[in-house]
């Protein structure tokens, strides 16, 4: 009885340990595939409104009108 167990918790621990290094081996990738070539000097960078308004900041002085 003693044995089997023995017998079971290694096979159990070297399938355990088996999966493990192969899970862990390196598999080729496939080749990525380009379409076109990226528009150079075609990014809207600064274009948009966004960070250009006065969120956070001091509103000027108010003036009352009579």
């Amino acid at each position: 009885m003693t044995v089997k167990k023995i017998v079971f918790v290694l096979g159990a621990t070297l399938a355990l340990v088996t999966v493990a290094n192969a899970a862990d081996l390196p598999r080729r990738q496939p080749v990525p595939v380009y379409g076109e070539q990226a528009p150079i000097g075609k990014m809207p960078i600064g274009k948009s409104p966004i960070g250009k308004a006065p969120i956070g900041k001091a509103p000027g002085p108010v003036a009352a009108r009579y």
